[in-house]
């Protein structure tokens, strides 16, 4: 997957060489994120801001200089959309993510709840041969402890047909394939303890009215989930 930061096209030296490439690819993930979850192209800087918790000036002043090293296209009120060259970095800082947070749960032991954290910090600074290995040693998984999709060497990702939990209606079967808010501890070990993680079967019991929640049947057993953590559970339905 190219290019690198340190392979950005000639001429951007100068610029790059005043930027932190930490900040840099904690940018591109975020905007990449961003707009993978509100399926659009473009994201505004208010959206940024909130995500990375920083003044909204911020944010303008590092999109315009992202945008000065071909990273991102900024349009002063349309927002900002990753350039080809910023899509990649951005996957390829993805793919070290997700590849260190199974890494960390399968060889060291970490429980899901605990990796999300760690591999914030190391995906910047593992090189191309430990993420070779690193993928080597997990038989080149296709998605992390959470469900979320790795990208592959090329920059793709496996496509699944998921709806929120809370969409569900009565009687509907499905199993879990992923949850959203991978950096919220507390409600991976809620659902650890439910058992709703990805690949468990369920049916649907019950479905409350008026945003309630909901029942399902786990191997027999009755667990009930609030809807707001249900819309943070996607889940693909099963006949």
């Amino acid at each position: 997957m190219s290019p690198r930061i340190n392979n950005l096209p000639d001429g951007s030296s100068s610029q790059r060489d005043n930027l932190n490439h930490q900040a840099i690819e904690d940018y591109l993930k975020t905007i990449y994120l961003l707009a993978e979850e509100e399926n659009e192209e473009r994201v505004s800087t208010s959206r940024i801001a909130e995500a990375r918790e920083v003044k909204p000036a911020s944010v303008t002043n590092m999109v315009q200089r992202l945008a000065g090293l071909n990273l991102v296209d900024y349009e002063k009120h349309n927002g900002v959309k990753l350039t080809e060259n910023g899509r990649q970095i951005a996957l390829e800082v993805i793919r070290h993510h997700r590849l260190i947070e199974l890494y960390l749960m399968e060889a060291l032991g970490f429980s899901w709840d605990e990796v999300h954290e760690q591999a914030d910090i190391l995906e910047h600074v593992i090189s191309e041969k430990l993420e070779e290995r690193i993928a080597a040693a997990l038989n080149d998984p296709t998605v992390d402890p959470h469900g979320d999709p790795i990208p592959s060497l090329e920059g793709a990702i496996i496509s699944v047909d998921m709806q929120p939990m809370a969409s569900l209606q009565q009687g509907d079967r499905g199993r879990v394939a992923r949850i959203l808010d991978d950096a919220n501890s507390d409600m991976l070990r809620y659902l650890a303890d439910l058992g709703l993680v990805p690949g468990t079967k369920f049916r649907v019991r019950d479905v409350a009215p008026f945003d309630g929640p909901i029942t399902l049947d786990l191997g027999g057993r009755g667990k009930v989930v609030g809807h707001n953590v249900a819309t943070s559970i996607l889940v693909e339905l099963l006949a």
